[in-house]
């Protein structure tokens, strides 16, 4: 199954994007470490922590919803929850009414074949960091010639 894979690094505070397929992370769920050679063979020695999914219809994981399937959830603050849309530039949030509250699709805690992107943090580095094992070290922009 291939999956998008977004590998957030604390240390250089950069995401790195991988697509790949594993069939190792079926039924693993939001919150467990894996070796990061099950994402991919350049990610060996890394210990990486799944820490959200999205499937294809675009709706999150919820690490609190057990099971794989959907569920519509009533919210009231916190994970998934939006007072409103902001259209302007610079406006002001404005706090969240009290007694507000909002229902919402989301997905089980357990990644199946419908999951598209799963979201990964990085726990514990091998020898190379992130950006050296996956071969997407940044180039110095060179200067150009000065022409005579």
């Amino acid at each position: 199954m291939a999956f998008k894979f977004e590998i957030g690094d604390p240390k250089s505070k950069k995401t790195f994007h991988l697509e790949a397929e594993s069939e190792a992370l079926m039924g693993k769920i939001i919150g467990d470490k894996i070796d990061g050679s099950d994402v991919s063979s350049q990610l060996s020695g890394t210990e990486l922590e799944i820490t959200g999914t999205s499937d294809k219809s675009g709706f999150p994981g919820y690490s609190k919803i057990e099971g794989t399937g959907t569920k519509r959830v009533l919210l009231t603050k916190g994970f998934g929850f939006h007072r409103l849309k902001l259209r302007k530039k610079n406006a002001v949030r404005k706090p969240i009414a009290r007694g507000m509250r909002k229902r919402k699709t989301l997905r089980g805690n357990t990644i199946t074949q419908d999951i598209v992107q799963i979201n990964l943090k990085v726990v514990k580095q091998g020898n190379k960091s992130i950006a050296e094992l996956l071969g997407k070290t940044e180039q110095p922009a060179q200067a150009p010639a000065p022409t005579a």
